[in-house]
């Protein structure tokens, strides 16, 4: 996908009004396997320097790692310096969550969690295996694991205010049930279970998607996140440059009763609007490569409005399914294809 915008990003001779943001798996790698035609492509955003001559930001679904880590493999897998900045991972978005950075939350996925969630901004979080080891009682499916004696803990955990799911973890009946204690129990899973416990404390979810591309040749990457996410981006520019962002959050702060003065807890609830009011892209163009899960050989059904609208929806719950998001602005063979096709759309010669 490529964004036009409306302030430059670079000094060049040749000023870019439009900039791009490339998903990964499936696009410019399989696995830990570059795809031959992401190194071409590369070598025509970059100059003589190795300084990008279009702004670029790298999109992933993945939430096991820090974004300096993923940064560095991409920059060993593309040969291309990047940086942390150019970026965005799942839990990105959890910068802009700020009401709970203070508070103690559950983490769950795999990798470096406690860096990852302090990286982020959260200052008192606890891995699964610690609830764990402080309560061994709740986790007994696996027979190996259960404890042959009990300890008693020497130091309590303060009440759990929010679970935060960075992705998929790989013992996932642990996971799921220390989870469903925490929430049954209203943060205190050593407690008995409440009777009314809804509405539960609030759960984080970075990514829903199981769905992807690697080495394996059935597809593990999805339009519905994909593509789906992009138009549905494009949609809220276009509205946002119609209402004016600011006007639009302090409408929906009010709750259409015209100017009020907003408590604490909803500044910070409405932060993430002020933050992505800044934003300085005008639209959002979905372009879809043939590198990852989409087939283009795949025989086309004779009423496609009806096949899309029985395909599983894999987006998020909040989301209205829509037929028409999942059509991408433009079909390519792959990325090199994709730049090249940008390139002239936007009249864009930087040599």
């Amino acid at each position: 996908m490529y964004s036009s915008l409306s302030n430059s990003f670079l000094q060049l001779s040749v000023l870019p009004s439009f900039g791009f943001l490339f998903d990964i798996d499936g696009v410019l790698v399989r696995g830990k396997t570059p795809i031959p035609a992401a190194k071409t492509a590369f070598q025509k955003l970059v100059n003589s320097q190795g300084q990008f001559m279009v702004p670029v930001v790298f999109v992933t679904n993945a939430g096991n790692c820090l974004r300096q880590e993923k940064a560095d493999q991409l920059s060993q897998l593309l040969g291309v310096p990047i940086s942390q900045d150019q970026v965005v991972m799942s839990h990105s978005p959890l910068r802009m969550f700020k009401r709970y950075h203070d508070k103690c939350v559950l983490v769950s996925g795999q990798g470096p969690l406690l860096d990852i969630a302090q990286d982020l901004g959260f200052c008192q979080p606890i891995t699964i295996e610690t609830l764990r080891e402080k309560h061994p009682l709740l986790d007994v499916v696996d027979h190996d694991r259960r404890p042959n004696a009990l300890s008693p803990s020497a130091v309590e955990l303060p009440k759990i205010e929010a679970v935060v799911l960075f992705g998929e973890p790989v013992r996932w009946e642990t996971n799921l049930q220390l989870i469903i204690d925490v929430l049954l129990t209203s943060g205190y899973p050593g407690n008995p279970y409440h009777h009314e416990n809804y509405p539960h404390i609030p759960v984080l979810a970075c990514n829903m998607d199981l769905m992807w591309v690697a080495e394996a040749q059935s597809p593990r990457d999805n339009l519905m996140t994909d593509v789906y996410g992009a138009n549905l981006y494009n949609r809220y520019l276009e509205e946002n440059s119609r209402q004016g962002s600011k006007s639009w959050v302090q409408a929906k702060a009010a709750g259409g009763r015209g100017p009020t003065a907003l408590s604490q807890d909803e500044e910070i609830d409405n932060s993430w609007e002020n933050e992505l009011a800044s934003a300085a892209a005008a639209h959002c163009r979905s372009v879809l490569v043939c590198t990852g899960v989409y087939n283009p050989h795949t025989e086309v059904p004779l009423d496609t409005r009806v096949s899309i609208a029985e395909m599983v929806f894999h987006g998020h719950r909040d989301f209205r399914f829509e037929p028409g998001l999942v059509e991408p602005d433009h079909i390519v063979p792959d990325i090199d294809a994709a730049v090249d096709l940008v390139f002239q759309l936007e009249n864009f010669a930087p040599y």
